[in-house]
């Protein structure tokens, strides 16, 4: 049977972010449980990356799947231009209550990339909208990711993910995150900007888009979180339009339910989704605030923000997320965020010691990562592969980005099952010293 479905898969699939030549034949897997993925034979692997990040609870969690059955019995799907339900408008009701900032209002979509190139439109719209058509540029982080649409690239750093495409792609201002932090420390003491700040059009800009604290795919970079916020303080300034993606950081990945709560000035515009729905759903979500959205509240229905697609606001996919709240907000998550957070920062300072086979290691939360000292750092790092096997081969799923090696699990998952992940990463990293 195994044999069979990777016969069937490779005659008709074509996998994401996979080379297709010489692919590896993918391991059939028929059933998922807490931290758990079992494959058609029956072995389990410690879903350690969430399974792309989006797996808050655990794999099938009973209720979530109970709330998504019952919604399914009631209402599967309805046009959401002229109708509305409740799964929806609570769901919408709850997030406006925890978000970081004064948001009014929640656009839905149906994943990451959209979130973002909603946001986007808003911020560009926003000042079409006022006769400010001259504010149309926009400043993004340099190495960050932001999805795989055309909009969503464009705001990107030009990578292996967008070379094909590079020439197609829009204008964006590109600052280094790391180099503004040590613009604005000079800035702080009276000095010089570096010179890359001082070119930048700031009253021409309409909007900037960032990855608060964690850059993800680009490479699970940190950055400083008091750069960040004068950063946002000067965009500020100059009424630029901040946008928050996160789509990763959020929902408590980063030890705090939102990434920009570390930061005293806040966003704009958030974009939303993985663990929206606790990885169960596709389902994403723009939010902005109502300055913003009072710019789309015209006579001119031209001024109308012409965006949606077939699925917005799913009700079963908006009642997975209404459950995923339910759980995530327990007192006993927020423990288990806070235990996973302080586990992976004793873990960081044994990594440290490891040198010089690693380097760099580092944690935010939930999120550990650290880069393998064996050829270039970059995503098409052969050491990828060399280490998803041997994880595999010891029953935890790793999936490292190039060299940079990372964790990212559920938050069910136990203290002795880290400690058990941590124990396979050991005897990776001394396999290859």
């Amino acid at each position: 049977m195994s044999e069979s479905l990777r016969t069937r898969d490779k005659r008709v699939i074509w996998h994401p972010f996979t080379p297709q030549k010489y692919m590896p034949d993918p391991i059939p897997v028929v059933k998922g449980e807490g931290i758990y993925l079992t494959d058609v034979n029956g072995k389990r692997y410690i879903d350690a990356i969430s399974s792309w990040w989006v797996t808050l609870h655990g794999h099938a969690h009973p209720y979530i799947a109970l709330k998504i059955y019952e919604q399914a019995l009631t209402l599967e799907q309805v046009i959401f231009a002229g109708f509305t339900h409740e799964p929806a408008v609570k769901l919408a009701e709850r997030l406006l209550e925890i978000l970081p900032g004064n948001f009014s209002r929640i656009f839905y979509s149906d994943n990451g990339s959209t979130a973002t190139e909603v946001a986007i439109k808003m911020g560009v719209q926003f000042w079409w909208n006022q006769g400010a058509s001259h504010r149309n540029k926009i400043l993004a982080l340099r190495n960050a990711y932001h999805g795989d649409t055309f909009g969503a690239m464009s705001v990107s750093g030009r990578s292996i993910f967008t070379a094909a495409f590079n020439d197609k792609l829009f204008e964006v201002i590109f600052i280094d995150a790391f180099t503004y932090a040590k613009a604005s420390v000079k800035e702080a003491r009276g000095e010089q900007l570096h010179s890359s700040m001082d070119e930048i059009p700031w009253d021409e800009i309409a909007c900037f888009i960032y990855e608060p604290l964690l850059q993800g795919a680009g490479g699970m970079h940190i950055y400083d979180a008091a750069a960040l916020n004068g950063l946002l303080q000067k965009c500020h300034s100059h009424n630029i339009i901040c946008i928050a993606d996160e789509v990763m950081t959020g929902f408590g990945r980063t030890g705090k339910l939102f990434a920009s709560f570390y930061m005293d000035e806040k966003p704009d515009i958030i974009c939303l989704s993985k663990g929206l729905t606790g990885g169960t759903m596709p389902l994403s979500v723009t939010a902005c605030t109502d300055n913003i959205y009072q710019a789309f509240v015209q006579e001119d229905k031209l001024k109308t923000l012409f965006h949606g697609h077939s699925f917005t606001a799913n009700p079963i996919a908006c009642s997975a997320a209404l459950a995923s709240l339910d759980l995530l907000l327990e007192p006993a998550t927020l423990q288990q965020i806070d235990r996973i957070g302080r586990q992976h920062a004793i873990f960081v300072q044994e990594l440290k010691e490891l040198c010089p086979t690693v380097k760099n290691a580092r944690s935010l939360g939930t999120i550990l990562a650290f880069e393998i000292v064996q050829g270039k750092d970059e995503y098409l790092n052969n050491i990828s592969a060399v280490i998803t096997e041997k994880a595999m081969d010891r029953g935890v799923y790793l999936r490292p980005l190039g060299n940079t090696v990372y964790l990212m699990p559920p938050f069910s998952i136990k203290e002795d099952e880290l400690s058990f992940v941590y124990d396979v990463v050991r005897k990776i990293i001394g396999e290859l010293a």
